[in-house]
């Protein structure tokens, strides 16, 4: 539904954009991340017909965005990080007249809908100025889907909620996955993790991974990662796990206990849990540790950090600085 082919961007003499391609289909959240002046923003204007491109195509629901930009607007639902409204306008008028601009039949029923399904419904006589941020970007999504749209590109739909907001925004999104294709950009990065099926990560411009989140985890850790607790004096411990075979580092963790890297594809747990207890120490806790999508961002997009394949799945820039929340 989402299809961008070798896209190229230029402002002046700077390559923005450098022949980016990917994918997204029905039915799928792609997460779309990347540090500040990655090319994010000028990826998504691409895409909603906002800015042309210096070379490569885009599609959107079968339609480019160039030559058919009509078809393709029709049936795109954007909600920007800031979004556009009229102060002066109720909430039910508002939506009313951007359904009026898309011709929906029964608008007033389709307004009704909408509003239900992002929890406003019982301030649609609101005025739009006296709303908070929050409810006024509920607002903003409530008008990015009223045409019911086959691809949504949803920026920051989250910014300016409270925690319960944000629940009901995700859900919402993740009920929108099911029958739609969903781009989603975004800067707290444990919101990616949570709802979205793929992630996308761009630096300078480039593609630097495209995978889900548990394999981008798998492929970057190498070895698997283990959390230690033990109840006891924890002098030698360190020297009692690093003496069991395949066990790679032992280092303390932040949060209190200890964390073991092995070689890949050994569990050597039961080896561990043996040695502690042997070492005359109470074994409290011992779990693997899964690589956050936080840590996979920073090793991505570091000056240093390069590039790791993308494998084919089967199945700006003025922007905000990172939220690692």
């Amino acid at each position: 539904m989402i299809e961008v082919e070798g896209l190229v961007k230029y402002y002046g003499p700077r390559l923005v954009i450098n022949h980016l391609t990917f994918h997204a289909e029905k039915g799928e959240i792609l997460g779309f991340l990347g540090p500040n002046g990655a090319g994010k923003t000028t990826t998504m204007r691409i895409l909603t017909g906002y800015l042309p491109p210096n070379a490569g195509s885009v599609k959107v629901a079968g339609f480019d965005v160039l030559e058919q930009s009509l078809e393709a607007r029709k049936r795109l639902g954007y909600l920007p990080e800031t979004v556009p409204l009229y102060p002066d306008m109720t909430v039910f008028d508002y939506l009313k007249f951007m359904g009026d601009l898309h011709h929906i039949q029964n608008v007033d029923d389709r307004v009704d809908e909408v509003l239900d399904m992002v929890g406003m419904a019982d301030r649609f006589e609101s005025l739009i100025g006296s709303l908070s941020k929050g409810m006024r970007q509920r607002i903003g999504l409530a008008q990015a889907i009223l045409h019911k749209p086959d691809v949504l590109i949803l920026d920051e739909p989250t910014i300016g909620l409270d925690p319960v907001q944000i629940v009901e925004v995700r859900n919402i999104i993740r009920e929108l996955g099911k029958e739609h294709s969903i781009l989603l950009s975004t800067h707290i990065l444990s919101e990616a993790q949570q709802v979205c099926n793929r992630v996308l990560i761009i630096n300078k411009g480039e593609i630097v991974a495209e995978d889900t989140p548990g394999r981008l985890q798998t492929r970057l850790a190498g070895g698997q990662r283990f959390a230690l607790q033990v109840r006891g004096d924890e002098d030698g411990l360190v020297k009692v796990v690093s003496d069991v075979k395949g066990v790679t580092k032992v280092t303390a963790s932040q949060n209190g206990g200890f964390e073991f890297e092995t070689q890949p594809g050994e569990d050597v747990r039961p080896q561990v849990a043996r040695a502690v207890i042997q070492g005359g120490y109470d074994l409290l806790e011992l779990r693997p540790v899964s690589m956050t999508l936080e840590e996979i961002f920073v090793q991505l997009t570091r000056d240093d950090g390069a590039a790791i394949d993308r494998p084919a799945l089967e199945s700006s820039e003025d922007e905000e600085t990172v939220d690692v929340q």
